[in-house]
């Protein structure tokens, strides 16, 4: 489902003006990492997992949706980079930089705003970012990065039960949904977002339900912490 752009400048009024406060608060960052990314195939339930981690941290959550939409307005980002201070800035910038040299990238203007969209989300940190290539764009100590994961027959029943459709066309909108992440990740970071390589963590939500899986990831997020 598409959010309106209404609907993200309120999302994002109401992010700034909890991070402006927090600022004017001056109340000392989380140490340690204070970011999950949460990858996830179509129908595995990544995105109900994140919102129950989110609950259960008392983390902020930014979906997917959100990110494309912030990314995509040079005004919004703008209001979004802002919100960090000249150090914080400094740091963004120099972050940017390093990824796009190291990936060896030739960034659009999209992927320059999605990269400081999500590193304004980490900079500030005690949130849970869905899609978009975090796990990508946050350097690798600062983000405990998760992919969730399940059987294709289980996932077509899911969002066939979900979205009251049949299961052919939950498989094609699954394959669709998955093969455009896919593509996503090798445009714009030249990596396979499947590999698991590229995580910390892959749960698997045949073997694991979405409750149990919160609570490995929370105790994942300790022991790095520790």
């Amino acid at each position: 489902m598409k959010t309106s752009r209404r609907s993200i400048e309120k999302i994002v009024d109401d992010q700034v003006l909890q991070w402006n406060r927090i600022k004017a608060e001056k109340k000392d960052a989380q140490s340690g990492i204070s970011v999950i990314t949460i990858s996830r195939e179509s129908g595995s339930g990544g995105t109900i997992l994140a919102g129950k981690l989110a609950k259960e941290l008392a983390f902020d959550l930014f979906h997917r949706e959100v990110i494309q939409e912030m990314a995509e307005s040079a005004n919004i980002s703008t209001r979004i980079v802002e919100t960090l201070d000249e150090k914080g800035l400094s740091v963004l910038e120099d972050s940017v930089a390093a990824m796009i040299r190291d990936r060896h990238l030739w960034p659009d203007e999209f992927l320059r705003y999605l990269m400081k969209v999500v590193g304004t989300i980490g900079k500030h940190g005690r949130a849970v970012i869905v899609g978009r290539g975090a796990q990508f764009i946050l350097p690798h100590d600062e983000n405990l990065k998760v992919r969730v994961i399940a059987p294709l027959a289980m996932r077509i029943r899911n969002v066939a039960h979900e979205l009251d459709m049949s299961e052919s066309d939950a498989q094609k909108m699954i394959l669709k949904t998955d093969s455009d992440r896919r593509s996503f990740s090798r445009k714009y970071f030249y990596a396979d977002v499947t590999d698991p390589i590229n995580y910390d963590l892959v749960i698997n939500t045949a073997r694991m339900s979405i409750d149990a899986a919160v609570k490995s990831i929370v105790a994942a997020l300790n022991q790095l912490n520790a």
